[in-house]
């Protein structure tokens, strides 16, 4: 609730300015000093639908919240609009305040007015102050009786284009209880689905939407607009680039992508495609995500790429990690009030318009990982920019729960990072990026975790052989990298951990002892050593046949397994642990092998990125897709099959 609305007066809290703020003003988040109580939350009782609201007498109601607040700097830095109206529809007695932010988050009264009966209220309000940061929101207070908000709107001038229509596509993987959730959420909402020109489940699972109980009650709302494809698993990549090629062919002026385990705001729809259609030049518009499971709170805001060191996941500078509303709401949160300008969006809700699609093609045929973030930067090397828009998001499982650094997903992590460097980086050798991706194979290895260390090392080696097995291995690579497994103990997974030996005890590092992450200056020094001794130093031979401790995930750290011989660990989503065991062969193998190959990829780097760079129009091309597509369709799945087409078929 605290997304929408919070009882309590504008500013919320009041704010105490630091000298050290004067001297410093950045972070602003760091430098502010607040002082009073959480928001409050609004009555239950009070909400009358989707878009009224009761204020009861005497009490006072903000909408300077996440979903409510007008984002003018978005739409001042990125539009062609420079005045909005505010109208409001009130009934009964009180007043109506609008107020408004600067990018410090500096909160200023801006015009009100005094409500009496049924009341229709406006506000003409220029977004021209707004360059650099700020929202516009208003607040209601009630006086004597109760006062109802019937509804408000943000009110602008027509889009450039009118008329457009979207294809909204959800990739999904064996997900159809979300999936089918969030096709029935369309329906409920006809003035989103009303924007939709088609709506296209991509099916890369064994579990099928369609065979999904109530997915023909839903499939019959939708009519011919619903299309399922099923298809073989091509990743998020591959279920992303069939949705992005079905909005060209269908001739839709924009793809909306969706992940499959979200909950979605179908508002935010509306919100995406109204300023899109505003924009002044073709941009791409992404929506932020909040926690499924905690949802109040904001896990991410807005993408960049460090373009020295390639590194994944990087929020901007300017904003804060899971940034809990329920504690601290729009107005008592400066940093949010600064715009935040990006290099990509997840692709867990992201709009592109097919234009761009057709300027600079579909995604890399890279399986996951990476293929949001480099299709950014494509972008933006041909011009187009990315707007990540407040008061358009969803909700989406967070990663907070996941490792997907570790196991099978290192071969795409470290081969895609190092194929979007070799695309894209400014700097000679690719800057940082290869230090980086030795430092963390000699982690890996210390860590005893040899099955990531041989994925990250099968990435490589396949990168070396140039970009023509992109495409041919995409559906059946992770085939390939399942079925080696069973040969390293720290991948095979057991659920119940009395299925392993019990722990020796006095045997290696106690499970409380205090291991600290060695200094920078440090480092160096700590790797050589660490390294020597795993060489050198044989493991005793009972700790082949019992493990020296259980460790949680939570101290699953490279610095603190590097001391065992021999250690059962939990993965991150706490379901089941594995047994790693130490072994000098493998870490005299897999770390020579990495040198070779990071010595092998600075010297021919420049070569590599031509080769890569020149191949990429072919790669991401409608026809190179297409000829993915068909291999990897069933015999009955083709896209002008009228089962395929048809909304409720089974396939």
């Amino acid at each position: 609730m605290s997304l929408y609305a919070d009882a309590g007066p504008a500013s919320g809290v009041r704010m105490q300015e630091s000298n050290e703020f004067a001297r410093n003003p950045k972070p602003l988040g760091e430098r502010l000093h607040l002082v009073g109580a959480s928001p409050k939350e609004v009555h239950f009782d009070d909400l009358v639908s989707r878009y009224s609201i009761r204020v009861r007498s005497g009490e006072q109601l903000s909408l300077g919240t996440y979903f409510n607040a007008f984002p003018a700097s978005y739409w001042r830095r990125w539009t062609h609009v420079r005045q909005i109206r505010l109208v409001v529809e009130t009934s009964g007695h009180g007043s109506v305040t609008v107020y408004k932010s600067n990018a410090r988050g500096t909160i200023q009264r801006v015009e009100g007015a005094r409500l009496d009966g049924d009341t229709t209220t406006a506000f003409e309000l220029s977004i021209k102050p707004f360059g650099d940061g700020g929202w516009y929101w208003f607040d209601l207070a009630s006086s004597r009786g109760d006062l109802v908000l019937k509804q408000a709107r943000w009110e602008g001038p027509q889009p450039l284009r009118s008329g457009e229509r979207a294809t909204i596509q959800i990739t999904t993987m064996d997900k159809p209880d979300f999936c089918l959730a969030n096709i029935r959420s369309l329906v409920e909402h006809p003035d989103a689905l009303e924007l939709a020109k088609e709506v296209i489940i991509v099916d890369q699972g064994s579990r099928k939407v369609a065979h999904q109980p109530g997915f023909a009650e839903v499939a019959e709302l939708f009519g011919p607009k619903l299309r399922v494809i099923d298809q073989a698993n091509l990743g998020g990549s591959g279920g992303f680039a069939r949705g992005m090629y079905e909005a060209v062919e269908n001739g839709s002026d924009y793809v909306l992508l969706l992940d499959d385990d979200v909950v979605m705001e179908p508002e935010s729809i509306m919100r995406m495609m109204a300023f899109s259609g505003r924009c002044k030049n073709p941009t791409i518009v992404g929506g932020h995500m909040f926690d499924l499971y905690s949802r109040s709170t904001l896990y991410s805001m807005g993408e960049t790429i460090d373009a020295r060191r390639f590194s994944p996941g990087q929020p901007h500078q300017d904003m804060q990690m899971r940034h809990d509303f329920g504690v601290s709401n729009l107005r008592q949160t400066p940093w949010l009030h600064r715009r935040v300008d990006v290099d990509y969006n997840g692709w867990w809700m992201c709009l592109i318009p097919t234009s761009v699609i057709r300027t600079i093609g579909l995604p890399l045929p890279v399986f996951i990982k990476w293929d949001d973030s480099e299709y950014g930067l494509r972008a933006r090397a041909a011009g187009i920019r990315t707007v990540s828009l407040p008061g358009a998001a969803l909700w989406h499982i967070s990663w907070i729960d996941k490792d997907d650094l570790v196991g099978w997903q290192a071969y795409f992590h470290n081969r895609n990072r190092l194929i979007t460097a070799l695309l894209h980086s400014p700097y000679p050798k690719g800057g940082n990026v290869l230090r980086e991706s030795f430092q963390e194979d000699v982690k890996h290895l210390v860590s005893l975790q040899y099955f990531t260390a041989h994925n990250r090392l099968a990435g490589r080696d396949d990168l070396l052989t140039g970009p023509g097995h992109l495409h041919p291995s995409l559906s059946t690579k992770l085939a390939e990298i399942n079925e080696l497994r069973e040969s390293y103990s720290d991948a095979t997974m057991r659920e119940d951990v009395d299925d392993f030996p019990a722990p020796a005890l006095g045997a290696g590092l106690s499970a409380a002892a205090d291991v600290q992450m060695p200094a920078k200056k440090d480092m160096v020094q700590w790797g050589l050593t660490m390294v020597a001794r795993q060489l050198m130093k044989q493991p005793p031979p009972e700790s082949l046949e019992r493990p020296q401790a259980y460790l949680a995930h939570l101290d699953n750290r490279w610095f603190r397994i590097a001391h065992y011989d021999s250690v059962v660990v939990s993965n991150a989503e706490g379901t089941a642990a594995s047994w790693y065991r130490r072994d000098p062969k493998k870490l005299r193998a897999m770390l020579t092998r990495s040198a070779r190959q990071h010595a092998r990829l600075y010297k021919d780097w420049n070569a590599l990125a031509d080769n890569y760079r020149s191949a990429l129009p072919a790669l991401v091309s409608m026809e190179a897709w297409r000829a993915t597509f068909d291999a990897a369709a069933p015999a009955q799945g083709h896209k002008n099959d009228p089962a395929t087409r048809s909304a409720g078929a089974s396939k």
